[in-house]
């Protein structure tokens, strides 16, 4: 199991529009494919960023459900482009990262 660490950059005045798309619209739509979303957070003093992560059982996992959101239509015409005005695409940040043996993220 790995958890993927994502960082973006929100455009200028874009925070709470961008909190609002995602929780409102990107993570339900994920997690109705299958993504599991361990967390969302915003910047406490810079309001140019957000972070959220999704934890997958195996790589194989992983590659079906980016297929099932990102190959689908919907992502493709509806949701990405919107996505595109609130964020830096350019700029995130995706990093792997695995649970220590006492974490509680186990």
């Amino acid at each position: 199991m790995f958890y993927e660490l994502r960082q973006y950059k929100v455009l200028p005045g874009k925070m709470d529009e961008w909190v609002t798309y995602m929780e409102g619209t990107i993570i339900p739509f994920q997690v109705a494919r299958g993504m599991v979303i361990t967390g969302s957070f915003r910047g406490e003093e810079d309001d140019s960023v957000y972070v959220w992560m999704r934890r997958f059982e195996s790589e194989a996992e992983r590659e079906r459900l980016y297929a099932a959101v990102y190959d689908s239509d919907e992502w493709k015409n509806e949701i990405g482009p919107r996505a595109a005005e609130l964020i830096d695409r350019e700029s995130i940040g995706v990093q792997r990262i695995v649970p220590t043996p006492r974490s509680v993220a186990q």
